[in-house]
């Protein structure tokens, strides 16, 4: 609350004073002193406006209803003062009245002033009667208080402890005693269950300050006494409120409201100690809803609606002394409190709302003098100043604000923030509303508009100013708005005219059915907003001629304004609120549907909001206190969701995504569905920016949900001009096919509607179309849409658009009809006419449907004709047999390739006894069971029976040849049949019976199970068949009678009986059973130890591998002391294989004997293909170890010899020769050798063909080709299995098979003549190896064997 004035007097200090507000109007304030002779009247903004003299000190005073006239009583006078507020005259008339005048009061509803005196008389004066009516006694004593009443009443109370009623001419018609002197009376209305009809009927009085007494003037015995808390102290003052509420304060601070409801009397509805010390008046204002108390030096203001909510809190520091009286103007703008030493304050509670805006500038009144000016959008200060007169209306432009009462305006330049006053404009009526641009401003009075320039002289004359409107037919002006170029205005017969200023013209007009109320223009001035007579709204677009005025949806008849947002993206949105709301609508210009505007949502107002300015979705709101407050839109919530990136629910989101999409905010919708959007939510987005023809932003969306169809589709009319043919696409996009179509014909394209159609397969809308836009079309879309009624079973309409489609120049389309006719023919019964069209067709296609309709209509000749025509022999036949046409049937078989009707012809043709043709047609059926039964029951054929058998193992037809054989006692052929039918019980027992065992136990294999075997081993078990027993034993898993049976078996089959020993033990894992088998290989049960080939062969079967590479060294060694070399060799290899599968480091002798012997077979090699060198070299190695080779030491050396002196080795060659000449050796050599090496003893050549140097693979030392130790790092290395010769890393490669290292150049050289690897004998040939150019892996794996 703001302090509007402060009255003080010398004559007032130090005592109450006496003081009434205006009635209805409020201007003036009159003030007394109790001890000064002056009444001075004040206005409302604290100038002292008069001061009336008086005999004595004032002893009363009171404003007539209306406010015009103030009447005074003053001590020692009879005379009573009136002062004329509207000619400021002052006047007396004679009371006529010889005591003491104590009381004045005017009616409520009349001019009757009534005026008590100090002996209880009473007079009542009509100023506009001039007529006195003096009442006599109406009292004993003093009359001290009183009220008028609505019914004009008139209740008096008076220190003879009495109340009286009386009429306006004095009589009296109530009269009570009270228990102690009255201080205030009020008329009122007390609260019933039921409104009462005869008005104020209650009459409240305050006895002795301690009682409430409330009275019924109809009823008088209805008196209710009130009475109430001690500690409250006495009854300072009351009001009445509401309905029938009273408000009560008490001197010790207490504040208390009761109610007058007979269920509730006796309870206070609200208390509270309001003031610590004291409380000495109350007031309420109706037109504000408060109430307020004062006291010790503070003011309180109640909220009537919740008590306990204070709104102001008013603490006077100076006033020690404490507060007096409170009073309210009647429209509650201004509070005066009164203090104990005699000032007077005034506070405004309530500020007239009166505010304008311009663009993002507003101005408001803030207090009764003082406008605000700012932009808040800009950033710029508030700028406050002072005006000449309370206004009533305030305009604002871009440099100017205007204010004005009455007929008068003030201008004000808004100039570097320093407003200034400019000038005052008279104009011809009182204003009703004014609006500014930058140069003029216009006034609306009395049905006319005044547009005038606010400064400036230097336009022409006539451009100064100019009235509207200029024919008086036109209808009264109710309504105008300026924009910078344009002056709008409404008239009562519906007129809406829009003056351009700038050429000084009338530009464009429109007429509306009725009168237009209101209008508001946005900024640039080419939308309107009005409001009619009928309190609908309407959008108009001056600016497009072509767009109709749109009427607003769902419009409140209670609307007052509309306001534009001023936000530079949201040109087309408004809001229209009224008391209540704020509604918010947008315009949609450009969409596929036309322009339109919708109702966004709604906002609630708070009390007494007056908006001012909307900006980006904040309403600027004037408020009573002179203030602004910004009210955030409900419609735009997801602008501040955006900001504080919350996580909201899924409802909440579909709710701010619908309102940015009717805000047309895309990229908010966009960034909306990125954070928290579900697929449904992208795809709402994507459909409103195709109806608003956002294509980019459509793309985007559509990009984001990964719906690529959508956004090819969309990428695909990015390019269009035409805007009615983007629109069309989209429509169709969005699945509005009928605006879509409508969008096509007013395009530069319409055939594209008949397109759409065709895809649609809406074929009655294409043909329409058709007609009217390409007729050349007709036959195609009438076959379109004849295919499409075959296919729902529309025939007739079918044939009729199958016959409408023949163009008789498309010989591919004719076709297609031609084949529909014959179709729909058959269908409806014509099956001779479809019949010969098919059959003229050149398709084969037509014949099989033509032909399946036919045989689904029971007609099977025809049916069964055409698909033999058609080729289909299969469908022929099987038709053919349904006619039971087996001639035709036999004449198609060649060409029939189904089981079945082959099938259904061998059984009819078996019927025929023809049994022969029967077994083929059986066979083409593939039916195996009844090709054998044909065979075997019929023919007496068992060959071909068993081939069929034996080729398509059927069980059925093996029973059935074993069951032939048995009849023919071939035991062991039914026998094996019987296997192959799976009957094993059957077999097992005639093999029994008949002694065939042996033959079952081949014949069954390894398909019988364990109880089989263990079956036939214990049949051979008795026959005394050890090796048959032990075999089928060890296949049912019992190894120690395997192995007992195998151990007895006789020395002819002691072989194989000690191989399958062998594998048993190996099988078992049993050690009991090794130690078993082991005994008798070594001859420990009978003396006879088994050749050792047998124990390696254990020790392999056992995985025992160290143990079965030592045995494979002595068989080998024996093997070589036999001269047996491959079979050493290939043991060796086998054993070094395994070995390494198994990662077992391979024995360092196992590996030389194997290079050994690998290089005495590589000399055959060599020395086959010629090349004596590398076999000279071998023979050397293999003459240096000659005692690993006992039994050929003589043909050894003597080869070593040749060779080495064929390849210039002379040096080598003689020293194998003087070996040869020992005389162990002597006599063994060949006889057509020994001369010749005689002789090279006799006279030697020491001549040496040096050995060639290569690099050692590990540590690149040069060393002689054929060495395989390393003198420098001691390693063995790894040699080629194609040479002998050590390997180099640059030229390496292994066999694939046994992955021994050979050299790829040696290597690809053998196996052009050679065609297996020399160390694993596997075929192999060149393009199966290849160079290993990392050879580290291996050279790795040959150090970790050493």
């Amino acid at each position: 609350m703001k302090r509007v004035f402060v009255l003080e007097d010398k004559a007032w200090t130090g005592s109450n004073i006496l003081y009434r507000w205006q009635k209805s109007l409020g201007n003036y304030i009159a003030v007394a002193g109790r001890h000064d002779s002056t009444v001075k009247i004040f206005d409302r903004h604290g100038h002292k406006w008069t001061e009336l003299s008086l005999p004595g000190r004032c002893v009363g005073m009171d404003w007539d209803k209306d406010g015009d006239t103030l009447a005074v009583i003053a001590a020692k006078s009879s005379a009573v003062h009136l002062w004329d507020a509207s000619v400021n005259k002052t006047s007396q008339i004679e009371s006529g009245m010889k005591d003491q005048m104590s009381l004045i009061l005017w009616s409520k509803t009349t001019t009757h002033l009534a005026i008590g005196t100090a002996k209880g008389n009473l007079l009542i004066y009509n100023p506009q009667t001039s007529r006195k009516v003096p009442v006599l006694g109406k009292h004993t004593k003093k009359i001290i208080c009183g009220c008028w009443s609505s019914q004009n009443l008139l209740a008096l109370g008076s220190e003879d402890n009495t109340l009286s009623i009386s009429t306006a001419d004095g009589d009296t018609i109530r009269q009570t005693n009270l228990r102690g002197e009255p201080a205030e009376i009020y008329f009122s209305v007390k609260k019933t269950d039921e409104r009462s009809m005869h008005g104020e009927s209650t009459v409240s009085v305050s006895v002795d300050k301690k009682i409430l007494v409330l009275f019924n003037i109809n009823d008088p015995e209805d008196r209710i006494d009130l009475a109430f808390q001690r500690h409250y102290g006495h009854i300072v003052s009351y009001r009445w409120y509401g309905d029938g509420y009273i408000l009560i304060g008490f001197s010790h601070g207490y504040f208390v409201v009761i109610s007058t409801h007979i269920k509730e009397i006796g309870h206070e509805i609200y208390q509270a100690h309001n003031h610590k010390e004291s409380l000495t008046s109350v007031a309420i204002s109706s037109a504000l809803n408060k109430a307020a108390s004062c006291g010790d030096n503070a003011i309180k203001i109640h909220e009537l609606s919740d008590l306990k909510d204070i709104s102001h809190l008013l603490q006077l520091e100076d006033e020690t002394k404490g507060l007096d009286q409170l009073s309210w103007t009647d429209d509650g703008q201004l509070l005066a409190v009164s203090t104990q030493k005699g000032t007077l304050y005034v506070y405004l509670t309530k500020l007239p709302i009166l505010g304008g805006s311009f663009g993002s500038r507003i101005a408001f009144l803030t207090s009764l003098l003082e406008v605000t000016v700012f932009n808040q959008v800009e950033g710029e200060r508030p700028v406050t100043f002072e005006v000449e007169v309370e206004p009533t209306f305030i305009a604002v432009g871009p440099y100017h604000v205007a204010v004005g009462m009455n007929n008068r305006a003030w201008f004000y330049a808004i100039e570097d923030q320093m407003p200034g006053y400019k000038k005052d404009v008279e104009y011809l009526g009182t204003i009703a509303s004014m609006c500014l641009n930058g140069e003029y401003a216009a006034a609306l009075f009395e049905g006319k508009v005044q547009l005038h320039m606010i400064e400036g002289r230097d336009q022409e004359e006539k451009r100064q100013m100019k009235l509207f409107p200029d024919d008086d037919q036109k209808g009264r002006i109710l309504c105008h708005g300026l924009t910078n170029d344009f002056l709008y205005y409404g008239t009562s017969s519906g007129l809406i005219m829009c003056f351009l200023v700038e050429d000084w013209e009338n530009v464009y007009s429109y007429n509306h059915p009725v009168g237009v109320m209101k209008l508001f223009p946005d900024l640039n001035g080419s939308q309107i907003v009005f409001i009619d007579d009928k309190n609908s709204g309407f959008l108009l677009s001056p600016s497009n001629a072509t767009e109709s005025c749109i009427e607003l949806p769902n419009f409140s008849p209670t609307i007052t304004g509309v306001l534009w947002d001023n936000w530079h993206a949201d040109r087309g949105v408004f809001v229209a609120y009224d008391e209540d709301k704020v509604y918010t609508y947008a315009l949609h210009k450009n969409t596929i549907y036309g322009p339109r505007v919708v109702l966004v949502g709604s906002t609630p107002l708070l009390f007494s909001q007056n908006p001012l300015l909307l900006y980006n979705g904040e309403l600027t709101c004037q408020t009573a206190s002179g203030k602004t407050s910004n009210v955030s839109l409900n419609t735009h919530a997801f602008l501040k969701r955006s900001v504080k990136k919350d996580s909201t629910s899924s409802d909440h989101i579909t709710s701010h995504l619908k309102d940015a999409l009717m805000l047309k905010r895309f990229s908010d919708a966009r960034e909306l569905c990125r954070t928290s959007g579900s697929e449904k939510d992208f795809d709402d987005v994507g459909k409103a920016c195709l109806v608003h023809m956002e294509i980019e932003l459509a793309i985007q969306v559509y990009r984001m949900n990964s719906n690529v169809g959508m956004v090819m589709s969309l990428m695909s009319i990015q390019g269009i001009e035409d805007r009615n043919l983007v629109a069309g696409h989209l429509a169709m996009f969005l699945g509005d096919f009928n605006q879509a179509q409508d969008l096509y014909l007013s395009s530069s394209c319409p055939n594209a509607a008949l397109e759409m159609r065709r895809d649609l397969l809406h074929w009655d809308s294409a043909l329409l179309l058709a007609k009217r836009l390409a007729e050349d079309q007709i036959p195609f879309i009438s076959k379109e849409y004849a295919v499409h009624l075959e296919f729902i079973g529309d025939y007739v309409n079918a044939l009729a658009h199958y016959e409408k489609g023949m163009t008789h120049t498309d010989k591919e389309h004719d076709e297609v009809c031609q084949a529909g006719v014959a179709r729909m023919s058959i269908r409806m019964g014509d099956i001779r006419r479809g019949s010969a069209q098919a059959v003229q067709h050149p398709s084969r296609v037509l014949k099989k449907e033509c032909g399946a309709i036919l045989e689904s209509m029971k007609q099977f000749a025809e049916a069964a004709q055409l698909y033999e025509k058609g080729q289909y022999y299969d469908k022929a036949a099987s038709v053919y047999i349904r006619c039971k046409n087996w001639t035709k049937v036999g004449e198609l078989l060649p060409n029939v390739s189904s089981p079945k009707i082959h099938l259904q012809y061998a059984k009819a043709k078996e019927a025929d006894g023809k049994y022969k043709e029967a077994a083929q047609a059986f066979e083409s059926a593939k039916d195996w069971d009844n090709v054998i039964r044909v065979l075997l029951d019929h023919l007496n054929n068992p060959e071909d029976a068993v081939r069929v058998v034996r080729e398509t193992q059927s069980i059925d037809g093996a029973k059935m040849v074993a069951r032939f054989f048995l009849r023919l006692n071939d035991y062991a052929s039914a026998i094996h049949f019987l296997v192959l039918s799976q009957c094993n019980d059957e077999a097992f027992q005639l093999a029994q019976q008949h002694g065939q065992m042996e033959v079952y136990a081949d014949i069954i294999g390894s398909e019988a199970t364990q109880e089989d075997y263990q079956s036939i081993a214990l049949y051979f078990e008795g026959e005394k068949k050890h090796l048959l027993a032990g075999k089928f034993f060890q296949k049912c898993g019992q190894y120690s009678r395997a192995l007992k049976h195998f151990l007895k078996c006789p020395n002819t089959e002691d072989n194989l009986a000690v191989e399958m020993a062998i594998e048993t033990v190996g099988q078992a894992k049993d050690q009991s059973l090794t130690t078993q088998l082991i005994d008798y290989l070594m001859g420990e049960s009978d003396g006879v130890p088994r050749d050792a080939k047998y124990l390696f062969r254990l020790y392999m079967a056992l995985q025992q591998y160290r143990e079965a590479a030592r045995t494979a060294i002595i068989i080998a060694r024996e093997e070589q002391s036999a001269g047996n070399y491959r079979n050493a060799h290939d043991v060796l290899f086998s054993m070094y294989t395994e070995l390494q599968a198994q990662k077992i480091k391979i024995p360092f002798e196992m590996a030389t004997n194997l290079m050994i012997l690998h290089s005495y077979l590589l000399v055959k090699v060599h020395v086959k293909r010629g090349d004596h060198l590398k076999g000279a070299r071998m023979l050397i190695r293999v003459s240096n170890n000659i005692s690993k080779f006992p039994a050929h030491v003589v043909p050894i050396l003597t080869s070593a010899v040749i060779e080495c002196h064929r390849a210039g080795l002379r040096n080598s060659a003689f020293s194998f020769a003087a070996m040869l000449m020992r005389p162990e050796y002597r006599n063994n050599i060949d006889p057509k050798y020994r001369k010749k090496i005689e002789a090279m003893v006799r006279r030697p050549d020491t001549s040496e063909l040096e050995e060639e140097t290569t690099p050692c693979p590990f540590c690149g030392f040069q060393l002689p080709q054929n060495d395989l130790l390393c003198i420098s790092c001691k390693n063995n290395l790894p040699y080629c299995i194609a040479t002998g010769r050590h390997m180099l890393k640059e030229d390496w490669s292994v066999c694939p098979h046994c992955e021994f290292p050979a050299l790829y150049s040696q290597f690809s050289m053998l196996l052009e003549t050679e065609t297996v690897c020399p160390m694993c004998s596997e075929p192999l040939n060149v393009k199966q190896i290849s160079k290993i150019t990392d050879c580290s892996e291996y050279l790795t794996m040959e150090k970790s064997d050493q």
